[in-house]
Protein backbone atom coordinates (compact mmCIF):
# COMPACT_ATOMS: atom_id res chain seq x y z
CA UNK A 1 0.00 0.00 0.00
CA UNK A 2 1.37 3.43 -0.85
CA UNK A 3 1.29 6.09 1.64
CA UNK A 4 2.21 9.73 1.11
CA UNK A 5 2.53 12.22 3.66
CA UNK A 6 2.24 16.16 3.25
CA UNK A 7 2.77 19.04 5.20
CA UNK A 8 1.51 22.25 4.40
CA UNK A 9 3.09 25.27 6.63
CA UNK A 10 4.41 22.77 8.11
CA UNK A 11 7.52 20.62 8.25
CA UNK A 12 7.11 17.17 8.51
CA UNK A 13 9.24 14.86 10.77
CA UNK A 14 10.66 11.80 10.01
CA UNK A 15 9.98 10.18 13.62
CA UNK A 16 6.31 11.20 12.69
CA UNK A 17 6.27 9.86 9.60
CA UNK A 18 7.35 6.47 10.50
CA UNK A 19 4.37 6.99 13.04
CA UNK A 20 1.82 7.78 10.63
CA UNK A 21 2.81 4.30 8.46
CA UNK A 22 2.65 2.62 11.11
CA UNK A 23 -0.82 3.73 12.27
CA UNK A 24 -2.13 3.37 8.85
CA UNK A 25 -0.61 -0.48 8.59
CA UNK A 26 -3.69 -1.13 10.56
CA UNK A 27 -5.94 -0.10 6.86
CA UNK A 28 -4.83 -3.37 4.86
CA UNK A 29 -6.05 -5.65 8.02
CA UNK A 30 -9.06 -4.03 8.05
CA UNK A 31 -9.47 -3.20 4.29
CA UNK A 32 -7.19 -5.26 1.48
CA UNK A 33 -8.65 -3.35 -1.21
CA UNK A 34 -7.15 0.10 -0.22
CA UNK A 35 -4.11 0.88 -2.66
CA UNK A 36 -2.95 4.00 -1.60
CA UNK A 37 -3.27 6.35 1.50
CA UNK A 38 -2.68 10.84 0.89
CA UNK A 39 -2.14 12.18 4.39
CA UNK A 40 -2.25 15.89 4.11
CA UNK A 41 -0.91 17.81 7.94
CA UNK A 42 -1.98 21.38 7.98
CA UNK A 43 -0.45 23.96 10.91
CA UNK A 44 -2.08 26.66 11.50
CA UNK A 45 -0.51 29.41 12.88
CA UNK A 46 -3.45 31.40 14.01
CA UNK A 47 -3.17 31.80 17.89
CA UNK A 48 -6.46 31.93 18.43
CA UNK A 49 -6.93 28.06 17.14
CA UNK A 50 -4.42 26.70 19.17
CA UNK A 51 -6.47 24.21 20.72
CA UNK A 52 -7.07 23.00 17.08
CA UNK A 53 -3.75 23.99 15.30
CA UNK A 54 -2.73 20.67 14.08
CA UNK A 55 -5.13 19.28 11.30
CA UNK A 56 -4.61 15.93 9.80
CA UNK A 57 -6.41 14.46 6.60
CA UNK A 58 -6.32 11.22 5.66
CA UNK A 59 -7.94 9.90 1.93
CA UNK A 60 -8.06 6.29 1.35
CA UNK A 61 -8.34 5.02 -2.21
CA UNK A 62 -9.47 1.69 -2.42
CA UNK A 63 -11.50 -0.34 -5.36
CA UNK A 64 -14.29 2.15 -6.40
CA UNK A 65 -14.70 3.93 -3.32
CA UNK A 66 -12.66 6.61 -1.47
CA UNK A 67 -12.68 7.07 2.44
CA UNK A 68 -11.68 9.75 3.71
CA UNK A 69 -11.30 11.48 7.49
CA UNK A 70 -10.07 14.70 9.53
CA UNK A 71 -9.56 15.80 12.66
CA UNK A 72 -8.26 18.80 14.67
CA UNK A 73 -6.17 19.28 17.77
CA UNK A 74 -3.47 21.03 19.94
CA UNK A 75 -0.86 18.77 18.81
CA UNK A 76 0.01 16.41 15.42
CA UNK A 77 -0.15 12.70 17.33
CA UNK A 78 -3.34 13.36 19.41
CA UNK A 79 -4.97 15.00 16.20
CA UNK A 80 -3.75 11.57 14.09
CA UNK A 81 -5.74 9.57 17.11
CA UNK A 82 -8.61 11.10 16.25
CA UNK A 83 -8.60 11.10 12.22
CA UNK A 84 -7.23 6.83 12.77
CA UNK A 85 -10.38 6.32 14.93
CA UNK A 86 -12.49 7.98 12.67
CA UNK A 87 -10.93 6.40 9.31
CA UNK A 88 -11.71 3.22 11.21
CA UNK A 89 -14.89 3.35 11.83
CA UNK A 90 -16.10 4.11 7.85
CA UNK A 91 -13.75 1.15 6.93
CA UNK A 92 -15.72 -0.78 8.83
CA UNK A 93 -18.84 0.23 7.17
CA UNK A 94 -17.69 -0.50 4.24
CA UNK A 95 -16.23 -3.65 5.02
CA UNK A 96 -19.50 -4.53 6.83
CA UNK A 97 -21.58 -3.85 3.60
CA UNK A 98 -19.58 -6.07 1.50
CA UNK A 99 -20.34 -8.83 4.04
CA UNK A 100 -23.61 -8.12 4.12
CA UNK A 101 -24.77 -8.07 0.38
CA UNK A 102 -22.52 -11.14 -0.54
CA UNK A 103 -24.05 -13.40 2.07
CA UNK A 104 -26.77 -16.08 1.54
CA UNK A 105 -29.23 -13.96 3.84
CA UNK A 106 -31.25 -10.58 2.31
CA UNK A 107 -29.39 -7.56 2.17
CA UNK A 108 -30.06 -4.85 4.71
CA UNK A 109 -30.14 -0.90 4.43
CA UNK A 110 -27.28 1.34 5.56
CA UNK A 111 -29.09 2.45 8.47
CA UNK A 112 -29.32 -1.27 9.75
CA UNK A 113 -25.65 -1.90 8.71
CA UNK A 114 -24.26 1.09 10.76
CA UNK A 115 -27.14 1.69 13.65
CA UNK A 116 -24.71 0.14 16.39
CA UNK A 117 -21.69 2.10 15.29
CA UNK A 118 -21.70 4.97 17.53
CA UNK A 119 -18.78 8.25 17.14
CA UNK A 120 -16.13 8.42 19.77
CA UNK A 121 -17.34 10.91 22.74
CA UNK A 122 -15.69 13.43 21.28
CA UNK A 123 -15.93 13.91 17.82
CA UNK A 124 -17.09 16.55 16.15
CA UNK A 125 -18.46 17.20 12.55
CA UNK A 126 -15.66 17.90 10.50
CA UNK A 127 -17.22 20.72 8.71
CA UNK A 128 -17.48 22.35 11.97
CA UNK A 129 -12.87 22.58 12.05
CA UNK A 130 -11.91 25.61 11.61
CA UNK A 131 -10.98 26.62 7.18
CA UNK A 132 -6.96 26.22 7.26
CA UNK A 133 -4.95 28.94 6.64
CA UNK A 134 -3.53 27.78 2.87
CA UNK A 135 -7.31 28.57 1.77
CA UNK A 136 -7.63 31.28 -0.99
CA UNK A 137 -9.40 34.33 0.15
CA UNK A 138 -12.21 34.94 -2.32
CA UNK A 139 -11.38 37.48 -5.12
CA UNK A 140 -7.53 37.58 -3.63
CA UNK A 141 -7.96 40.12 -1.09
CA UNK A 142 -6.29 39.45 2.14
CA UNK A 143 -8.18 41.27 4.26
CA UNK A 144 -11.13 39.86 2.87
CA UNK A 145 -12.72 37.68 6.02
CA UNK A 146 -14.69 35.42 3.37
CA UNK A 147 -12.86 32.32 2.55
CA UNK A 148 -13.33 29.76 -0.53
CA UNK A 149 -12.43 26.41 0.01
CA UNK A 150 -12.26 24.54 -3.71
CA UNK A 151 -11.86 20.50 -4.40
CA UNK A 152 -12.27 18.59 -7.36
CA UNK A 153 -13.76 15.20 -7.04
CA UNK A 154 -13.38 12.46 -9.66
CA UNK A 155 -16.85 10.29 -9.53
CA UNK A 156 -18.99 8.22 -12.14
CA UNK A 157 -23.01 8.59 -11.97
CA UNK A 158 -24.65 6.90 -9.41
CA UNK A 159 -27.87 6.08 -7.99
CA UNK A 160 -29.56 7.87 -4.55
CA UNK A 161 -28.91 4.87 -2.58
CA UNK A 162 -25.06 4.40 -3.35
CA UNK A 163 -24.87 8.31 -3.12
CA UNK A 164 -25.84 8.29 0.46
CA UNK A 165 -23.68 5.39 1.26
CA UNK A 166 -20.73 7.16 0.10
CA UNK A 167 -21.48 10.36 2.37
CA UNK A 168 -21.50 7.71 4.94
CA UNK A 169 -17.69 6.65 4.24
CA UNK A 170 -16.42 10.40 3.87
CA UNK A 171 -17.96 11.32 7.01
CA UNK A 172 -19.87 14.35 5.69
CA UNK A 173 -23.70 15.58 5.91
CA UNK A 174 -24.04 15.97 2.04
CA UNK A 175 -22.96 14.51 -0.60
CA UNK A 176 -22.86 16.09 -4.73
CA UNK A 177 -22.77 13.83 -7.32
CA UNK A 178 -24.65 13.09 -10.73
CA UNK A 179 -28.17 10.71 -10.86
CA UNK A 180 -27.38 7.32 -13.24
CA UNK A 181 -31.39 7.54 -13.99
CA UNK A 182 -31.45 11.80 -14.89
CA UNK A 183 -28.44 13.11 -15.41
CA UNK A 184 -29.11 15.83 -13.06
CA UNK A 185 -26.94 16.83 -10.68
CA UNK A 186 -28.21 16.18 -7.25
CA UNK A 187 -27.04 16.39 -3.51
CA UNK A 188 -28.24 14.21 -0.85
CA UNK A 189 -28.04 15.78 2.50
CA UNK A 190 -28.61 14.10 6.56
CA UNK A 191 -31.33 15.79 8.13
CA UNK A 192 -32.51 14.53 11.54
CA UNK A 193 -31.53 11.16 13.03
CA UNK A 194 -31.51 8.92 9.88
CA UNK A 195 -34.08 11.16 7.30
CA UNK A 196 -32.57 11.96 4.95
CA UNK A 197 -32.99 14.78 1.50
CA UNK A 198 -32.16 15.03 -2.18
CA UNK A 199 -31.86 18.16 -4.25
CA UNK A 200 -31.82 18.21 -7.86
CA UNK A 201 -30.35 20.67 -10.36
CA UNK A 202 -32.61 21.14 -13.96
CA UNK A 203 -30.25 22.93 -15.74
CA UNK A 204 -31.31 25.69 -18.02
CA UNK A 205 -29.96 26.11 -21.55
CA UNK A 206 -29.48 30.02 -21.24
CA UNK A 207 -27.07 31.11 -18.18
CA UNK A 208 -28.41 34.03 -15.95
CA UNK A 209 -25.57 37.08 -16.23
CA UNK A 210 -24.57 38.42 -12.88
CA UNK A 211 -26.36 41.71 -13.22
CA UNK A 212 -29.66 39.88 -14.10
CA UNK A 213 -29.61 37.93 -11.14
CA UNK A 214 -31.74 38.51 -8.46
CA UNK A 215 -30.38 41.01 -5.32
Amino acid sequence: MEITVTGRHVAVSERFRRHIEEKLGKVAQLDPRVSRCDVVITHEANPRQAKEAERIEITCHSKRSVIRAEASADEEYAALDVAMTRLGERLRRLHDKRRIHRGRRQPVSVHDATAAISPPPDETPDEAAPLPAHIAKVGGDEDCPIQLREKVHTSTPMGVDQALYEMELVGHDFYLYQDIETGRPSVVYRRRGWSYGVIQLDVSEAPVALADAPA
